[in-house]
């Protein structure tokens, strides 16, 4: 009699749906917690762990699952607030959890100041004290490279090589309070209660709903140049290989393990152009923009770093006078002017990571998924004044559920 096939996710890509089913991949946990499990890469992590065999995934996020979320009996949708500690508790109550992936998170440079703290650090402290309580062992912690960013150029380094943990000083409170709960996660390591932090850099994929929806909603408005000279490396990860090393993550941990309280970057590899490492972002982005039908971001001018960041800081200014979000703020420009690519050799040797998507093959497919799937319900906007309507009500949510906590 033959074995009944594997779960796939109804909302997979053609590439993502080839890829769950190319190889064999190792076992999970028959019970898994997923926080932020509505979110871009949240979502992906739960249909992979439920396509690779997991018997009871939950999903908790203060956002409530999209119309179009799987409806498998193995996954329960369940609304609440990581800064909720009851709500919390009551999650990891439930028996037999053979481990937490932790991605809840205030992501991004757009949210309230108080709301990254709220979210970001203090649910990660609600997150450890309910998992000690309940006698869970494992906790896989999403983490940023951005919280080791001092704004100078990151060019091919190691995890060893970056600056450690804390910053004198962060470029953005999002990095501050991640790096927060990463070193609330690795504080609490032990053989007996083990975790580990695992990073993505620039996730891009079907149904992304921040990195390229702003950039593009840009592009298409005609307000997007490019920053300088254009020819800055950096390092992208599809979303499946980085739910694929979080997924790896919680098999390094084991007592002794050389992964417990360590801090990983994940990336498309050595899968990126000619097999380096990283790209030309300025070069890879423009084929996403031509892809939608706008004109060529290199048949413009070119925007100097100098008075972009003139231009940010008058942004910054006006952004706190009103009380509004702004595209173009001065951690944009560094962000969009720097190096920021990765070796990582570590989680190749610790966490036996290996891209499961290249990167040339990822990136097409998203091209073509977002002039199919996100172009059709574009609508003029307001180029750098405002930000994307689907990044924009992720934030409303949250905003509105930590000031009813409050």
């Amino acid at each position: 009699m033959a074995s009944e096939s594997p779960p796939i996710a109804p909302s997979s890509s053609p590439l993502q749906r080839k890829t769950s089913q190319a190889v064999k991949y190792p076992p999970v946990p028959s019970v898994c917690i997923v926080t932020g499990g509505t979110g871009f890469v949240g979502s992906r992590l739960v249909e992979m762990l439920v396509e690779r065999g997991a018997q009871k995934v939950v999903s908790f996020d203060v956002v409530p699952p999209p119309e179009d979320a799987w409806r498998h009996p193995n996954i329960e949708w369940r609304v609440g607030d990581i800064t909720d500690k009851k709500a919390v508790d009551e999650l990891l109550s439930i028996p037999n959890i053979g481990c937490v992936w932790h991605n809840a998170a205030a992501v991004g440079p757009y949210h309230p100041r108080d709301l990254y703290f709220k979210v970001n650090y203090e649910g990660t402290l609600n997150v450890i004290e309910s998992a000690k309580k309940h006698g869970i062992q494992k906790i896989v912690f999403s983490s940023s490279p951005s919280t080791r960013f001092t704004g100078e150029d990151v060019d091919g380094l190691t995890e060893e090589q970056m600056p450690k943990l804390p910053l004198e000083k962060y470029m953005q409170t999002y990095a501050e309070t991640k790096a927060l709960g990463e070193m609330a996660m690795t504080s609490a390591c032990t053989n007996e209660f083990m975790t580990v932090a695992v990073a993505p850099h620039q996730v891009y994929g079907p149904r992304d709903n921040l990195f390229l929806p702003n950039l593009l909603e840009a592009a298409l408005n005609g307000k997007l140049r490019i920053f300088g000279p254009g020819y800055n490396r950096i390092c992208f990860t599809h979303v499946d290989n980085y739910c694929h090393g979080l997924i790896l993550a919680e098999r390094a941990l084991y007592p002794n393990s050389p992964a417990l309280g360590k801090f990983y970057i994940v990336t498309d590899g050595t899968t990126h152009p000619e097999g380096n490492q990283y790209l030309v972002f300025w070069k890879v982005l423009d084929e996403a923009v031509v892809g939608m039908g706008a004109k060529s971001l290199w048949s413009k001018a070119h925007l100097p770093k100098g008075l972009l960041l003139f231009v940010a800081a008058i942004c910054d200014l006006f952004g706190k006078l009103l009380g509004i979000t702004t595209k173009l703020n001065t951690f944009s420009v560094i962000v969009l002017t720097m190096h920021r690519w990765f070796d990582i050799a570590a989680a190749e040797k610790d966490l036996a990571f290996k891209p499961i998507i290249g990167f040339r093959e990822g990136w097409d497919e998203t091209i073509v998924w977002f002039r199919e799937n996100w172009l059709p319900n574009q609508q003029r906007g307001n180029g750098w004044l405002g930000i994307a309507k689907s990044t924009q009500k992720k934030i409303d949510i949250q905003d509105q559920s930590v000031k009813k906590a409050a």
